[in-house]
């Protein structure tokens, strides 16, 4: 293989592939091992009748010997043979992507194929975006996976952040991808390919018990191969990570010479854009998911939220003015539809939506979030409060009782807050906030539910606090939304499993060709799914409080009075998400004033807030 321009070393000369092969031989001779034990019950049974043959080994105990021999190398080799074919027909994990055809970017393609040739490396197979803030070498030559048309080849795809295109320019693209692109030369040679290929192999056979559709004794032999791999996989485990650093060694070195400068400043660029991308999927995009609505333009929308952090952080000040530059989306024949395709497969990523749209999972534009995502936003969570607000009045007034007459007032909810006296128990308020639900719904399964979620709501380190909480109304109030919240989101899973369902079915189905597309690969996902049902494979935020549910709650509520009584608008912050403007500044100062009520139980700072912004609390709200 011929060396990198102005080094002179070839790729066996290098450390790091000297290092990578030889910790890929070591993997070999694992699997060599565990062929040789295999093998070792059959060789001693031909010994034993060679030395029949031979009347070397006679008599009775040579004879009874050679049949326990026999019977045990057929056993021994029918079990390796069932291990070696499930090892080699498991189907290794792939991560999901977006899959670009050369002729939905050939300047992308031409870019890749350029810095292969400067670099002395085969060509990568394919390339394939991901909705995260990496870059990467994906082997997909097994069958499974050269039924899609990507790495058919046998060189690897390569995996590129679909986030480092629209943020980066086409130079710094260029200097982050030599490294990685450099990496096809070691992953060319046999040896590293083989021991690849085992060590994916072991860890999809593990898998394998898992399948769905097994019957009984399917599924013990696939727990006994699956042992057996987890065996091999645990002695080989060390030797595959070595080898791997060893692999992403020789790629830095080999990429030494190319773009050395201007990838020192699109390092920059990459921690700024895993900032702002992060930033934008846990404060923007996962409340729109939360609405059943996915946005189309994720990627975009990473240059606005950088645009804007760099307009606020001067750690940040001067990233934007590279925004003059042409950008690496630019590779793209079309920007708009790869963009939709990626922003629809993070949010089955990392939220666990469906993969497809659908009545209750639609896309929506940026400009029309803050009527679409942020005013329903509010208004739901305020219908979910005043629901449990009467929930808990019909429980407390029994049966037969008017409904209460004030409505869905924001001054409703900060006199339940500030009640004195001791309210309902959590559990019973939990219970009286579920009877009206469940009578609607024709539920009576909801119980333990709620019971669970009430006990994981509440940190039990608040046991280590005084007799009595600060804010029992509220620790009342949370209890029982944690309950419903809990209920609806089963009800969503519910429903997306039986989607997942139905298109698992349909995909199974013969369809008509309708001829290749630009982009592919998102509808036809299946891997997101669980065993206990559709699943984020990557949870933004981990389960919140009964208190910052509540708090989310209250200040909705406070935002909808402020638009409906205050010409207040619902707003988008790039970096903060659902915002209330008035008077077409942001209203910063809210949060902490809505705190006080929650866990306080003190209303004066939000009261003073309210009047000083011409909201009126007494008025009703529209709620959805």
């Amino acid at each position: 293989m011929s060396g990198v321009s102005g080094t002179g070393s070839a790729v066996g000369e290098e450390w790091g592939a000297r290092a990578a092969r030889s910790r890929a031989l070591a993997v070999l001779r694992v699997r060599g091992r565990a062929l040789g034990l295999a093998v070792l019950p059959a060789a001693v049974a031909v010994v034993l009748y060679a030395g029949e043959v031979t009347g070397h080994f006679s008599g009775t105990g040579w004879g009874t010997a050679r049949w326990v021999v026999t019977v045990l190398a057929v056993v021994v080799l029918f079990a390796a043979t069932a291990v070696a074919l499930v090892v080699a027909r498991a189907r290794p994990a792939a991560t999901p992507t977006v899959e670009l055809a050369e002729t939905a970017a050939p300047d992308l393609y031409r870019l890749v194929r350029d810095l292969a040739d400067r670099l002395g490396v085969p060509a990568p197979a394919a390339i394939a975006l991901t909705p995260d803030c990496d870059s990467w070498l994906e082997d997909r030559t097994h069958r499974a996976h050269r039924s899609s048309g990507s790495g058919g080849d046998g060189a690897p795809v390569l995996v590129i952040g679909s986030p480092f295109l629209w943020w980066m320019r086409v130079g710094e693209l260029r200097a982050v991808l030599a490294p990685v692109v450099a990496g096809t030369g070691p992953a060319a040679h046999p040896d590293i390919a083989a021991a690849r290929r085992f060590v994916r192999g072991l860890d999809a056979a593990i898998a394998v018990p898992r399948t769905p559709g097994l019957d009984p004794v399917r599924r013990l032999g696939a727990r006994g191969v699956g042992q057996v791999a987890r065996v091999l996989l645990r002695a080989c485990r060390g030797h595959a990570a070595e080898m791997e650093r060893g692999v992403a060694a020789a790629g830095s070195e080999r990429a030494q010479e190319v773009d050395y400068g201007v990838r020192i400043v699109a390092q920059e660029q990459v921690g700024l854009a895993y900032a702002g991308w992060d930033r934008l999927l846990t404060r923007v995009a996962l409340p729109a998911w939360r609405m059943g609505r996915w946005p189309v333009k994720l990627d975009a929308g990473v240059v606005s939220a950088l645009t804007e952090l760099s307009r606020r952080d001067r750690l940040a000040d001067g990233f934007s003015s590279r925004l003059g530059e042409r950008p690496a989306c630019d590779l793209l024949e079309e920007p708009g539809a790869v963009d939709e395709a990626a922003s629809l497969l993070a949010a089955r990523l990392f939220h666990g939506g469906p993969a497809e749209p659908g009545p209750d999972w639609s896309p929506v534009e940026w400009s029309q979030y803050p009527e679409e995502v942020v005013d329903r936003k509010w208004r739901t969570d305020a219908a979910r409060l005043h629901q449990v607000l009467d929930g808990i009045d019909a429980a407390a007034a029994g049966p037969g009782a008017p409904p209460p007459t004030d409505g869905p007032t924001l001054t409703r909810v900060i006199d339940r807050l500030t009640m004195t006296a001791p309210g309902p128990a959590v559990g019973a308020t939990a219970e009286a906030a579920e009877t009206p639900i469940e009578a609607a719904a024709g539920q009576d399964d909801h119980a333990d539910l709620a019971d669970s979620a009430d006990s994981a709501d509440f940190d039990p380190l608040d046991d280590l606090d005084d007799d009595s909480p600060p804010n029992p109304a509220a620790d009342a109030l949370a209890g029982a939304l944690s309950a419903l919240l809990a209920r609806e989101e089963a009800a969503r899973e519910a429903r997306v499993t039986a989607e997942s369902a139905r298109g698992r079915t349909a995909a199974a189905a013969p369809v008509p060709d309708r001829g290749a597309t630009a982009y592919e690969g998102v509808g036809a996902y299946e891997g997101v799914s669980g065993p206990d049902g559709p699943l984020p494979l990557f949870p933004l935020q981990p389960p919140r409080s009964g208190r910052d549910l509540l708090a989310d709650h209250v200040t909705a509520m406070v935002c909808c009075a402020a638009v409906d009584t205050a010409e207040a608008v619902p707003g988008l912050d790039w970096l903060d998400g659902p915002a209330l403007l008035l008077g077409g500044e942001r209203a910063t100062d809210l949060g902490p004033r809505v705190l006080s009520l929650v866990e306080d139980g003190d209303p004066e700072p939000l009261r003073d807030w309210l009047a000083r912004t011409g909201v009126r609390p007494e008025k009703p709200v529209r709620l959805v």
